[in-house]
């Protein structure tokens, strides 16, 4: 399963990705707004949007350049604990 994580800590990125391989996802960390960010962001199973820490034009450029198939989830709260239980959710439902 592949993920894009938007937003969160940029202390945090290392942490999201190796949480993210412990439940055999591969991830993609943007925290801050890239300029190709749109073009990069592919076709992804799940984007989580970590929306406390993210600009609202971050979430526009996400959500238009978004594939239909991909499950947006949305969580106020950027921690490892509100990540794990996104992957846990995620694993549970196909």
């Amino acid at each position: 399963m592949s993920i894009v994580i938007i937003g969160g800590n940029e202390c945090m990125e290392r942490r999201y990705c190796e949480l993210c391989k412990k439940h055999g996802c591969r991830a993609k960390v943007f925290c801050k707004l890239c300029g190709s960010m749109g073009d990069r962001i592919g076709k992804p199973d799940i984007i989580v949007l970590f929306t406390h820490t993210v600009s609202h034009k971050m979430i526009q450029t996400v959500v238009k350049n978004a594939d239909k198939k991909s499950r947006i989830i949305r969580s106020h709260t950027s921690s490892l604990a509100s990540l794990q239980s996104i992957l846990e959710e995620a694993a549970a439902c196909p």
